[in-house]
């Protein structure tokens, strides 16, 4: 699959490309780029890959697919660009503004019969492949709840105004977290600490707490400007509780200047003494890291498009992450509990 890049800021440049060039069946096409600065980072990064001016020359020029990682308030008719042309997309998160906006894009590729994913990749992480892995093993019984905290001491990527801010951003990756591992949302309660900038008034923090069906509460925590940077999962269950607090090992290993396509089989895997924790009446455990792969976002993705299955996040799946944000906007404004 010969896929472009649409975008090569932080996310095209650290999580599309790198996982794109290690990825088996996909090929990198091009690169949209329009800045002077951006332009030069690419030919510097990219020196064999086409830069072109605008996502309509590289449709001129031809591709299977594009991946749109430009800011989020420029998504919308890039992504319907490309499907009109019929060409298969993957969106950068969030892939709309809310969910109403979501289902106008899903519906737009369903009717020119074209494959749309969103590009939920921190299903991907080490140490959430590895929640997983515990929680289906049934080692700790009856779930009853799960604690997802990202702390990020990070203020420069902060995005501002009220298009952007943290719910947005690491809360779209961590409510499709939540919802891939608990299955779906029935309530959202939600609290924002907010901030006036420039550009408007920002959340900047926010917790999120959902009712999951079957009873199961998850509570997800975040912020970007607190000075601390915490990587934590806690879940408790009727015969124990596994804990982990590791580091952001995909995206700490790419700004170091490394890349998974220089050593694949080693890639992505936490350091031992970072394991989580499993504790049961029997027994404590480590438990050892599973390998992070957001590569294989993207073999997955080859593979939908060439054998008609779904792509790796769906559109509905998505729309579900959406309908939890725009309820966690609702619940922190009026001070309510959100029925989805």
């Amino acid at each position: 699959m010969r896929i472009g890049v649409v975008g090569y800021g932080t996310g095209g440049q650290h999580f599309h490309v790198p996982f794109i060039q290690a990825a088996k069946g996909v090929e990198l096409a091009g690169v949209v780029a329009r800045a002077p600065a951006t332009i030069a980072a690419v030919k510097a990064d990219l020196s064999d890959i086409p830069v072109y001016p605008s996502l309509t020359a590289m449709l001129a020029a031809g591709v299977d697919a594009v991946t749109i990682t430009t800011p989020p308030h420029t998504r919308r008719h890039l992504v319907l660009e490309a499907i009109d042309a019929g060409v298969h997309v993957i969106a950068d998160k969030p892939f709309a503004p809310s969910a109403e906006a979501g289902r106008e894009l899903d519906e737009a590729a369903r009717k020119r019969g074209v494959v749309l994913g969103v590009f939920h990749n921190r299903r991907w992480d080490a140490d959430v492949l590895t929640l997983k892995k515990v929680l289906s093993s049934g080692a700790i019984g009856r779930l009853w709840r799960l604690h997802s905290r990202m702390e990020q001491e990070d203020p420069g990527t902060l995005e501002a105004g009220p298009a952007g801010g943290l719910l947005r951003d690491l809360g779209s990756h961590m409510v499709d977290q939540a919802l891939w591992l608990l299955g779906p949302a029935v309530a959202v309660s939600a609290q924002l600490d907010m901030v006036n900038l420039p550009e408007g008034e920002t959340d900047v923090g926010f917790v999120v707490t959902i009712i999951h069906e079957g009873g199961v509460h998850s509570h997800l925590s975040a912020s970007k400007l607190n000075r601390i940077a915490v990587k934590e999962y806690r879940a408790y269950g009727e015969r124990g509780s596994y804990v982990s607090s590791g580091t952001d090992v995909q995206a700490q290993a790419i700004f170091a200047g490394r890349r998974p396509a220089d050593d694949l089989a080693a890639w992505g895997y936490e350091r031992e003494d970072l394991w989580g924790t499993l504790r049961t009446t029997d027994k404590i455990e480590r438990i050892a890291s599973e390998q992070g792969r957001y590569h294989a976002y993207y073999e997955a993705f080859a593979a939908a498009v060439r054998d008609g299955a779904l792509p790796p996040v769906t559109t509905q799946e998505a729309i579900a992450t959406l309908a939890v944000l725009d309820a966690a906007r609702i619940s922190a404004a009026e001070s309510r509990t959100v029925a989805i």
